[in-house]
């Protein structure tokens, strides 16, 4: 007789391996489709936006693999939703009455860019998309916030919606983070299983933003 846990159970062919070359590939093909529209917009900060996908884009090429990478179609489909949402993002011109916020869109878009790499280069080939164990971050960033990186895209992405404030812009940027929030929960949800995040959760209590949440 067929066991609940052979129904839940994923295809053969869905390997760790597999998944990762479905999200190098897929998210190259996006990252060069938002790359021809930045580069055709007439809005002088549209290559502000390049910055942070392109360090996506590069630290999922050359990521540690592994095989503790949940197999759960929710959480593939949040990864993928919470990643690649900002890259289909429309470089658009700041309205006029609103070139106030273009100071203050740049100065969070630099810092956030800031955060977000400096938590890449900490993290190094442990990064990744889909919940994974690519290794526990105890130090540095992580003292903080347990999730920095995520961090750093929040604080990017408001930044890059003062600079390009438009109706699909924010929908993107929603549907985005509606998604990286959930993904967050499930990613901690794999980790919490290695001692090691643990004993991170008991030490960095707060996930994305102090006080907050």
């Amino acid at each position: 007789m067929t066991t609940a846990t052979n129904l839940s159970a994923p295809p053969r062919w869905i390997t760790p391996a597999r998944l990762d070359r479905f999200e190098q590939v897929t998210i190259v093909i996006l990252w060069l489709l938002l790359a021809q529209r930045v580069f055709t917009s007439t809005n002088p900060f549209a290559p502000l936006i390049m910055v942070a996908e392109t360090a996506v884009v590069l630290f999922v090429l050359i990521r540690r693999p592994t095989d503790t990478i949940s197999l759960k179609l929710g959480d593939w489909l949040l990864a993928i939703t919470a990643t690649y949402a900002p890259l289909l993002i429309q470089p658009a011109d700041t309205p006029a009455a609103l070139q106030w916020l273009v100071p203050i869109g740049v100065g969070l878009t630099l810092l956030g860019n800031i955060v977000q790499i400096a938590a890449k280069m900490f993290l190094r080939r442990s990064f990744g998309i889909a919940p994974a164990n690519r290794g526990i971050k105890t130090d540095g960033m992580y003292r903080i916030v347990r999730h920095p990186m995520y961090a750093g895209y929040l604080v990017v992405h408001i930044g890059i919606l003062l600079l390009m404030p438009t109706v699909l812009n924010f929908v993107i940027y929603a549907i985005g983070w509606w998604a990286q929030i959930l993904r967050l929960l499930a990613e901690e949800r794999l980790l919490s299983e290695d001692p090691a995040y643990r004993v991170l959760m008991e030490k960095t209590r707060w996930r994305l933003i102090p006080g907050i949440f």
